[in-house]
């Protein structure tokens, strides 16, 4: 393909704005008789009034006429590169920048700093001045190197909004899981071998009051077995650095190690939180209608900025799945307003029954995780399931494998029965991940409590196997252990499960779709991307790192690692055996419900991790708290090792005479924002009352031209 020629845009207003009149271009006399060359498109296009209305994009946006190109990071990267000296040394005028009114004013505000900053001559604000102008540089920079934004862009073009959202999702989670193991090699294993070398296990032949741990086994060990420990998290990963018991007790490694968990829960928090905020301006902005006109998508949602044929196509693709979401979404609410009372009554009557059916298979599959949690222990005693090793392998991951199953075959149920329901798609999407969420995450509820139940006798502290620990020291002699061991399964299957389900089921699909043109063919039809159930999937994958990670802290390690690998198999997936959804829709909605979603998973997951710091006395012969009453007892005892003036202070942090004035300061903030709301939420209902008596307004006095026209015709 031809380069097109450079093209450098005349500045907006030079010549008044708008063009001349003809007249004016030819001059008083005669019409010449031959025409004279025009103005070239481009510069056409740029005189048009929607050019100065473009919104802002930041430097290193090509222009009309610009460069084709293949992947537009290095371009962008590069165009970044050489605009950015520019626009530091010679400030383009306001009023000749291609942008809103907002933009602009922002820019002749800063300019006028910058002005005062140079006229002032002092250093210190020449160095505020360039300090500024850098950060502005290195937030455009890094959103320019954001990973994989190309490969977003080509999903949200190719197969929609609502696809693009899984995997920005999935990247956001990966981000999530690279800080949190920053953090932890941080807190955790570094301080570790600061210390000194890690102790050894216990010895066989060592016992104590709460009996004896032996996690090493004697002797030779088969292959066979050294592999089904590599999958169960037994032998000699049991006494490794990434489970809880390896960990010796020191001091310093306590409190390091419970704060980590604090600090990566308040990370979490605050990140998840930042997210769904922005989700929900998209979806508040999108349910009140004024981004879902049809005017919006037809004259507002192009960008004049694009250059090259593949970004054109692309932003047409999105266009055209937008458009058809508001299609649909019309025709069933147009459905709903047509209703009789009696066709109402029927739409309501089979949402109930359709509910309780949802119900029962949830009672059914939560009872099911229940009995295989408590049938795995009583198996496990068995002779013949000890002496074979695959046959224990089996049972070890038997709660797993149910869990598995679970959520392997009732998701697609409950994707059949939302469209019985007759709502919207998007509205579909919700309950469908609604029912999903509870199924998953009441699953891994299920399963510890199950556990709950084998390591506190059920709660009762003065059973026999409970009373002289704490916990049931017999079964479970390092019980932190077991449950990571647990999460790590659930972890290590739930990867295996989605490898299988790629390659043994949906890479035949296609292959039998394109070999089998009969009916055969027809039966296995090209599949589509599910985005409800990849997406629970997500989310259920990370809530039980959240859970797993006090007791396996490398857990953020490994899923950190599992999302990669996921992320690239996805793509594969998506553009070799899927096909664009044919019923699409609202992105918006999702993207804030996917953190809401998230918010849930981390509050399920605070629930056993608080109650086994404050509870649950930990186990008296492996891990860094062994010897304390609890594991959050080690806090008060580092704290009466600090000064008395700084003890002093910590132990005011929790009384009532600190609490009750920030909870009344909290109380009038949160009183005033609510108002200032209320405020702005008032106002802004009077602004659209009046824009919508402007528009009557202007169809009244048009109608009354438009008779009068007739009138003076008339006549």
């Amino acid at each position: 393909m031809e380069d097109s020629p450079a093209w450098e845009p005349e500045p907006w207003g030079s010549s008044g704005g708008w063009p001349a009149p003809r007249e004016a271009r030819t001059g008083p006399g005669p019409p010449s008789p031959l025409p004279t060359p025009g103005p070239s498109l481009s510069s056409v296009l740029n005189e048009l009034p929607s050019a100065a209305t473009l919104r802002f994009r930041g430097p290193g946006v090509l222009p009309w006429g610009a460069l084709e190109e293949k992947e537009d990071r290095q371009r962008s990267i590069q165009a970044f590169a050489e605009s950015a000296p520019k626009e530091m040394q010679e400030p383009c005028p306001s009023r000749e920048l291609p942008w809103p009114m907002q933009a602009r004013r922002a820019h002749r505000q800063r300019h006028a700093r910058d002005q005062v900053a140079q006229g002032s001559g002092s250093r210190t604000a020449h160095w505020a001045l360039l300090l500024r102008r850098s950060k502005e540089k290195v937030r455009e920079g890094l959103r320019t190197m954001q990973p994989w934004a190309w490969t977003l862009k080509r999903i949200g073009g190719q197969f929609g909004a609502g696809t693009e959202s899984y995997f920005s999702l999935l990247r956001f989670l990966l981000l999530l899981n690279v800080l949190a193991s920053v953090l932890t090699i941080c807190m955790i294993l570094l301080p570790t071998w600061l210390e000194g070398a890690p102790p050894g296990p216990p010895a066989p032949n060592a016992s104590a009051l709460c009996g004896f741990y032996n996690p090493h086994p004697q002797g030779l060990v088969a292959f066979s077995t050294q592999l089904f420990n590599l999958l169960s998290g037994e032998g000699f990963l049991e006494w490794s650095p990434l489970f809880y018991g390896f960990f010796p007790p020191r001091p310093h490694l306590a409190i390091t190690y419970l704060c980590s968990v604090f600090a990566i829960g308040l990370l979490y928090l605050l990140l998840i939180l930042h997210r769904s905020v922005s989700g929900l301006k998209q979806t508040l902005l999108a349910e009140s209608g004024a981004l879902t006109s049809y005017s919006h998508r037809v004259f507002s949602a192009w960008d004049f900025g694009l250059s090259g044929e593949v970004h054109v196509r692309l932003r047409q693709r999105i266009i055209h799945y937008e458009l058809q979401v508001e299609l649909e979404e019309a025709v069933v609410r147009r459905r709903a307003a047509v209703r009789t009372l009696g066709q109402e009554a029927t739409v309501w009557l089979v949402r109930l029954l359709l509910n309780l059916v949802v119900l029962a298979l949830l009672g059914a599959a939560f009872y099911g995780v229940y009995w295989a949690t408590g049938a795995t222990v009583e198996l496990q005693e068995r002779p013949l399931v000890q002496e074979m090793p695959l046959l224990k392998l089996v049972v070890d991951y038997l709660p797993s494998i149910f869990i598995s199953v679970v959520n392997f075959v009732l998701p697609p149920v409950f994707s059949l029965i939302a469209p019985l329901e007759g709502y919207t798609r998007s509205r579909q999407i919700v309950f469908i991940l609604l029912r999903t969420v509870f199924l998953r995450l009441a699953s891994l509820v299920v399963l510890l409590l199950s556990l709950w139940n084998q390591i506190t006798c059920a709660g009762d502290a003065e059973a026999v196997a409970c009373k002289t620990c704490g916990y049931n020291y017999k079964e479970l002699p390092c019980w932190e252990t077991r449950l990571g061991q647990e999460m790590y399964k659930l972890l290590l299957f739930d990867l295996l499960t989605g490898l299988a389900v790629i390659l043994l089921i949906q890479f035949p699909r296609k292959l039998l779709c394109g070999l089998c043109p009969g009916a055969l063919g027809r039966f296995a039809r090209t599949q589509e991307f599910q985005v409800p159930d990849e997406v629970l999937g997500l989310i259920y994958a990370q809530t039980v790192v959240w859970v797993g990670s006090f007791f396996c802290p490398l857990l953020p390690l490994l899923n950190t690692a599992k999302f990669l690998l996921l992320f690239y198999l996805k793509k594969l997936t998506l553009f070799s055996t899927c096909s664009p959804a044919s019923r699409t829709f609202r992105a918006s909605t999702v993207n804030f419900f996917f953190p809401l979603v998230l918010l849930l998973g981390l509050a399920i997951s605070a629930v056993p991790v608080l109650y086994s710091i404050f509870l649950i006395p930990p186990s008296k012969l492996c891990g860094p708290f062994r010897g304390q009453s609890s594991i959050w007892a080690e806090i008060p005892n580092s704290i009466c090792t600090l000064p008395q003036t700084v003890q002093n202070f910590l132990f005011f942090l929790g009384t009532q005479a600190f609490a009750v004035p920030l909870l009344l300061i909290s109380s009038i903030l949160m009183a005033y924002t609510v108002a200032l709301a209320n405020s702005y939420g008032r106002l802004i209902s009077e602004l659209k009352h009046q824009i919508e008596t402007e528009a009557q307004n202007k169809v009244f006095l048009a109608q009354r031209a438009v008779a009068l026209s007739s009138a003076n015709g008339t006549l």
